[in-house]
């Protein structure tokens, strides 16, 4: 089995949500007791959120993470979290293993499910900026995003609430979906940060629930036991 290497603590939380589903998924698909090899190298996630040098210091800390991550043995990379892929080819460079994105995952499994239109959640980076939505658009999907006033709440939510496990604004993300279901006509609702999903459950609302993290981490174990 080849090594898996995660550039994880964008946050801590999202972090311990692929690490609980690579375990899940592991017996699933492996049996009780195998696992891929995992190592993880969490960012201290001050450093990234506040970097004085924006993105390109973010994208140093990620190659740096990386490159970590190579030198120990890794033979596959990913990084866990959503916003961070807006510098993915560079870190991806950076490394002579591969690397796997979480938009690239995406979007095989929104083909598989055969959805077309979706609404994209995430922080308000990931909502707005083009490497997310034209990647997605690029492929043939109908991509919709909440106003001005309702990304800048989600983005709230994401780091007020969630990145701190505080489920309290559940009630009012399951609302957001189940309105732009009914006047948008969308089929599915991207969890596109990976604290979403402790709080959006496939079930909790009417269309296809797309949790980016459970896509990315059942990609990852099924290339490193070669599925």
């Amino acid at each position: 089995m080849k090594k898996i290497g995660l550039i994880g603590g964008m946050t801590p939380e999202s972090t311990l949500y692929y690490y609980r589903n690579y375990i899940r998924m592991s017996r699933e698909l492996l049996g009780p007791f195998t696992f891929p090899e995992l190592m993880i190298y969490s960012i201290n996630f001050s450093e990234f959120k506040d970097n004085p040098r924006g993105w390109e210091g973010r994208k140093e800390l990620l190659i740096n993470a990386a490159r970590a991550l190579e030198r120990a043995g890794a033979e596959i990379i990913a990084m866990t979290a959503n916003t961070p892929h807006m510098v993915f080819p560079e870190v991806q460079e950076a490394v002579n293993v591969p690397m796997v994105s979480i938009i690239d995952t995406l979007i095989e499994e929104m083909k598989r499910r055969r959805v077309k239109k979706v609404l994209l959640l995430g922080t308000k980076t990931t909502m707005t900026a083009g490497f997310y939505k034209n990647a997605l658009r690029e492929a043939g999907f109908d991509v919709v995003t909440p106003t001005e006033e309702e990304m800048d709440e989600v983005n709230r939510v994401i780091f007020e609430e969630l990145s701190f496990e505080n489920l309290k604004s559940k009630p009012y993300l399951i609302e957001l979906v189940e309105r732009y279901a009914r006047e948008k006509g969308i089929e599915g609702v991207i969890l596109g940060c990976t604290e979403l999903p402790l709080a959006i459950k496939p079930g909790d609302v009417p269309v296809e629930v797309f949790d980016t993290a459970k896509i990315h981490m059942k990609k990852l174990i099924e290339l490193a036991s070669g599925f």
